[in-house]
């Protein structure tokens, strides 16, 4: 059976209805791309067991990981149209359909992880949460993704001329496509389940993630460099379709934000202990993990930080929002 009867045979509507007994259940889907081992899917996965608990089983989220229903741009776009309930994507994803949110995929737009904690929690965080209704997508919390580094095939990342030339994986992100410019690489958008196989094959000489994603994914069998700069922390984002929200009950609507809340606690604490399980694993596989000094990426960055000044204000003014955030 295609991908395509695949969905059709597990999606048509996104919220349904089931009765047993007297009692009426309604159930949402939600789609995502990582593995069952991920952080990020064991907190849906609580998020629904809270969603169940709270709603004494009136409400139910049922997950499909593993991208069986499409790649994360593709399950935005069945949210859009109504024929998903949920999913969970990438701050740098969200940026063709809520353009303003790519300031969270600017390189080192956070002093650390309590500035950034800060911001999410504040009055930019929320509010770029809502900035793709308009797009049919209502963000629920931000989950932890930790802070992206490089790792790659043949030598590690330890200047700048090591990352020269080399062809990268990136995320289908404009922001993120021009930071890979920025320190002389060549971008190349490849989807997150075809990139095993881009590595192994040359396609892309290497890519740039958190801990946990490099481990799970087990591209660490292919790149056996592990180059931790830290150039990125882009946040995930629990999102749910505008056309299911609107046909929740206010006392829906609470159980179910009430439920993305806690499991974005839960998560944080998931992720803490899985970056620290990743990097301990993967170095006893064999991967050799370094610590570049981030001074000359920073600063190879400052041009990207003039581009979007003279032609973005709008995502500028959020720049100088975020930076005015005191611990």
């Amino acid at each position: 059976m295609s991908k395509w009867n695949n969905w059709l045979a597990i999606l048509y509507i996104p919220l349904f209805m089931t009765c047993t007994g007297q009692r009426s259940e309604r159930i949402i889907k939600l789609g995502h791309g990582l593995g069952v081992t991920h952080p990020v899917h064991e907190a849906m996965v609580y998020m629904a067991d809270l969603v169940r608990e709270k709603s004494n089983g009136q409400l139910e989220i049922k997950v499909y990981p593993n991208a069986q229903l499409g790649t994360e741009r593709e399950l935005v776009e069945l949210l859009q149209i109504g024929s998903l309930g949920m999913t969970k994507v990438s701050a740098a994803t969200l940026e063709s359909f809520a353009p303003r949110i790519q300031v969270f995929s600017m390189p080192y737009i956070f002093e650390d992880d309590d500035h950034r904690d800060l911001v999410l929690k504040g009055e930019v965080g929320k509010e770029l949460l809502l900035e793709g209704e308009q797009f049919w997508l209502r963000g629920l919390c931000y989950y932890d993704a930790g802070k992206r580094s490089f790792y790659t095939k043949q030598k590690p990342v330890e200047t700048l001329d090591d990352i020269k030339g080399l062809k990268i994986r990136t995320l289908e992100s404009n922001m993120a496509i021009n930071m890979i410019k920025s320190f002389g690489s060549s971008p190349t958008p490849v989807s997150y389940g075809e990139l095993y196989t881009a590595l192994q094959q040359g396609i892309v000489d290497g890519a740039e993630n958190n801990p946990p994603s490099l481990y799970t994914s087990r591209h660490y069998e292919v790149c056996k460099y592990y180059s931790i700069n830290e150039h990125t922390a882009v946040p995930d984002v629990v999102v749910i379709s505008t056309k299911v929200w609107n046909l929740l009950t206010d006392q829906e609507k609470e159980w179910l934000q009430e439920a993305a809340d806690e499991s974005a606690v839960y998560q944080y604490q998931l992720w803490e202990k899985s970056v620290e399980e990743s990097l301990r694993e993967m170095e006893k596989a064999g991967v050799i993990i370094s610590y570049p000094d981030q001074t000359p990426f920073r600063e190879a960055v400052l041009s990207l930080y003039e581009s979007v000044r003279q032609n973005n204000p709008e995502v500028y003014q959020l720049v100088e929002r975020i930076r005015a955030v005191r611990k």
